[in-house]
C-alpha cells in the first residue's frame, strides 16, 4: 500500500522562508495550503514573525504564550488565519533540541494533521542539515500512516507536505532515502495489520515476492512437502494444525562485488492460537501481528537497492498458522528440527521459536553468513522487562551487539542489550530429547530461556535476536510509532545494513 502521506520541498524565493512563502500568496503566485507550519524550537519557544502577527488574531508570543507552548518536540499550537482568499490552519510545532529523534516525533505530528488529503507547507528552517531534514521527512511519513483494506473505496487521498527549502536539489537525495525507509516500515505495518482471514503463509509468500519485485531479490518459496523433504521439522510441527500448510520464505539480494553476507530471520507466525495450549481470548486478539519479525523482513528486502546496500543479504521467514485440531502438535510431542535435533515440546504456545531454529540450522548449514540477527514477537517477558519503548537484543558477538545499539538509536528502533545467561541453560535439559524448548525448571527468565534456545542453533557464527514483543506493537499513535503494528525493526536493520556497506 503506499504511503498515506507524501513530503515534497519549495525553494525559499531568495527571501526569510515563511515570509517569502506569505509574499507569494498575496501576490497570487501560489495558492495557500490547508495548513502553514513554522517549527519553533525548544531554546527559546517563541517565533517572531511580523507577517504572521498581522494575520493572527494575537500575536505569535501571545498565542504561544496562550498555550504554554514550550518548543518541545511534537507540541502543537494552532489558530485560524485568512490568505489568499482562503481560511487556513498556521501550526507552531515543537521540534524539542532539534536532534533526530525530535524532529522525528515534530514530523509525525505535522504528518498526522496532514492525513486525509491535507495540504500542508512547513518552514523546518531549524532541521535543515540533511540528517535533520531527513529525519523531519521520516518523521512526517512514519506519522501520517494510515492502514488500509485493500481495495477499500473509501480511502481518501493522500496528504502532502511541501517543506521550504534553500535549495530543493541539495536535499533531494534525504527525502528519497526518508521515503525509501517510511515506505519499508509502511509495507512492515501493512503486513502485520492486515488481518490473519487472508493472512495464510501463503498469502505471505506472495506478498514477500510482489513488494521485493524489480528490487533485485531472488525470490524462492518453499513449499510444505519440499520443508518435509529436507527436514524442517519445526516449522512442519507448528503448522500441523492448520488447514493452510507453512512456507519458507527466501529472499536473496547480492548486488555485484558485494562483500560479506548477512542473514535475517523472522517469525512469521500469520496467526498464533496458541494451539492446543490455547491462547486466552484477549492474548489472542493481537496475533495477526504475530508475524511482525517477518514482515520486518521482508520490508527490509524490498528497500535495500534503493539504499544502495552493498553487502549481500538473506532474508528467511519462517512462516506458519498455529492452530488447534486433530491433527495438531502436542505438549510432549518430540520433534527434529532442520539438522537433526530433537526438542521435547512442553508447551505448543511457545511455536516461535520452533519455526525459527529450523531458519537458523538451514542458514548456518546452507548459506555459510558472516553474521546472522532474527527478530521476533517472542515472548511476553520482553514486554514485562522493557515495556513498549524498547527491544530486547541477545548476542554472542560485542561488536555485532554495539553495531545493533548503535543503529537502533540512530534510527528510533531503540534496543537494550539483555543478558545471555548460560546459567540458565540448564533449564533447556530434557530427559527425552536433546533439549526441550522451554524451561522444564529453575527461573521465570522466559526472554533469557527463548533466547538460550535458539543460541543452540547458530553454531559459532556471530549472532544476535531480537525480542521485539513490546515495541512491536502500539495500543495508540506515539511519536512516530502508529497505533496497531508498528514495523519495529525495519529502520534499525535499514541502518545496520547501510552502515555495514
Amino acid at each position: 500500500m503506499p504511503l498515506t502521506v507524501g513530503v515534497s520541498l519549495l525553494p525559499r524565493l531568495g527571501l526569510p522562508p515563511l515570509d517569502a512563502y506569505l509574499s507569494a500568496i498575496n501576490n497570487g503566485e501560489v495558492e495557500p495550503a490547508d495548513l502553514i507550519a513554522v517549527a519553533v524550537p525548544a531554546d527559546d519557544g517563541l517565533v517572531t514573525n511580523a507577517s504572521l502577527d498581522g494575520l493572527l488574531p494575537a500575536t505569535v508570543e501571545q498565542l504561544m504564550a496562550a498555550y504554554d507552548h514550550t518548543g518541545s518536540a511534537g507540541q502543537v499550537a494552532e489558530s485560524a488565519i485568512t490568505i489568499g482568499g482562503r481560511v487556513v490552519r498556521a501550526v507552531f510545532l515543537g521540534v524539542g533540541d532539534q536532534s533526530a529523534s525530535s524532529l522525528r516525533r515534530a514530523g509525525a505530528e505535522l504528518g498526522r494533521l496532514c492525513r486525509n488529503g491535507k495540504v500542508a507547507v512547513a518552514d523546518v528552517t531549524a532541521a535543515e542539515s540533511g540528517d535533520g531534514l531527513q529525519a523531519f521527512a521520516e518523521g512526517l511519513l512514519l506519522g501520517g500512516y494510515q492502514f488500509r483494506i485493500h481495495g477499500d473505496s473509501e480511502a481518501s487521498a493522500p496528504g502532502d507536505v511541501r517543506l521550504l527549502a534553500d535549495d530543493p536539489e541539495r536535499w533531494a537525495d534525504r527525502i528519497r532515502k526518508a521515503e525509501a525507509i517510511a515506505g519499508a516500515v509502511a509495507v512492515a505495518r501493512d503486513l502485520a495489520n492486515t488481518p490473519s482471514a487472508a493472512k495464510s503463509p501463503h498469502w505471505l509468500a506472495e506478498e514477500a515476492a510482489r513488494v521485493t519485485a524489480g528490487h533485485e531479490v531472488e525470490v524462492r518459496i518453499w513449499q510444505d512437502d519440499e520443508l518435509a523433504a529436507a527436514g524442517f521439522g519445526g516449522i512442519l510441527a507448528v503448522g500441523a494444525g492448520s488447514v493452510r500448510p507453512p512456507r519458507l520464505i527466501e529472499l536473496r539480494y547480492h548486488p555485484a562485488e558485494a562483500g560479506s553476507h548477512v542473514v535475517i530471520v523472522g517469525k512469521g507466525i500469520t496467526f498464533d492460537s496458541g494451539g492446543l495450549s490455547l491462547k486466552p481470548n484477549d492474548s489472542m486478539q493481537l496475533m495477526k501481528t504475530d508475524m511482525a519479525g517477518g514482515g520486518a523482513v521482508i520490508a527490509v528486502m524490498s528497500a535495500l537497492s534503493e539504499l544502495g546496500v552493498r553487502c549481500q543479504v538473506t532474508g528467511l521467514v519462517a512462516a506458519a498458522e498455529n492452530m488447534p485440531s486433530g491433527s495438531a502438535y502436542r505438549p510432549g510431542d518430540v520433534i527434529s528440527q532442520y539438522g537433526g535435533r530433537s526438542v521435547e515440546v512442553l508447551n505448543t504456545d511457545a511455536e516461535g521459536r520452533l519455526v525459527l531454529a529450523d531458519a537458523l540450522a538451514y542458514a548456518v548449514e546452507r548459506l555459510a553468513p558472516d553474521q546472522l540477527v532474527d527478530i521476533a514477537t517472542l515472548t511476553g517477558a520482553a514486554r514485562v522487562a522493557l515495556g513498549g519503548a524498547y527491544a530486547a537484543l541477545y548476542a554472542t558477538s560485542d561488536s555485532l551487539a554495539e553495531a545493533l545499539i548503535a543503529a537502533g538509536h540512530a534510527s528510533g528502533d531503540r534496543v537494550w542489550r539483555m543478558p545471555l545467561a548460560g546459567d540458565y541453560r540448564e533449564s533447556l535439559d530434557s530427559p527425552v530429547a536433546d533439549i526441550a524448548h522451554v524451561a522444564r525448571s529453575g527461573p521465570a527468565a522466559g526472554s533469557i530461556v527463548a533466547a538460550l534456545f535458539l543460541c543452540e542453533f547458530v553454531s559459532g557464527i556471530p549472532w544476535a535476536h531480537l525480542d521485539i514483543a513490546g515495541p512491536g506493537r502500539s495500543t495508540a499513535d506515539e511519536g512516530e510509532l502508529s497505533k496497531g503494528a508498528t514495523g519495529f525493526g525495519t529502520r534499525l536493520l535499514l541502518n545496520w545494513l547501510a552502515e555495514r556497506s
